[in-house]
């Protein structure tokens, strides 16, 4: 299991059955990054990752 992972477990455990659009979710990223700018990479690659997901050109 991966550190993260615990992280992913407590966020399913806690909020798994709530139902979020991806404008809060943007948001929220958006609040993290400014409370902490030195995870801005890693979130905006998350984001686009995310973004992208299903995008036939990006494989």
């Amino acid at each position: 299991m991966y550190f993260t992972d615990r992280g992913i477990e407590e966020l399913v455990e806690r909020r798994g059955d709530e139902q979020v659009s991806l404008e809060w979710l943007g948001e929220r990223l958006r609040d993290f990054v400014d409370l902490n700018p030195e995870f801005e990479t890693p979130i905006e690659r998350f984001a686009t990752w995310l973004a992208r997901l299903d995008d036939p050109d990006d494989d």
